[in-house]
């Protein structure tokens, strides 16, 4: 994997394990779920990553997105 495609994994993977948290401490101290707009959006980040895990990049990383 070239230095440019690892950076941008672990930055995304970074970005996902925040937004994961985030939901995690709403279930826990609200006995919430999220939205299923939060879930879909955390789905769709997901498959652009394995995309770009798999050399595949025909969907563009957004990390802003969510």
């Amino acid at each position: 994997m070239s230095q440019n495609k690892r950076e941008q994994v672990i930055s995304h993977l970074r970005y996902l394990r925040q937004e994961l948290r985030e939901m995690h401490l709403i279930l826990k101290e609200d006995d919430f779920f999220p939205e299923p707009g939060e879930l879909r959006g955390i789905i769709a980040q997901l498959e652009a990553l394995l995309e770009l895990v798999e050399g595949n990049t025909k969907i563009p990383l957004n990390s802003e997105a969510a």
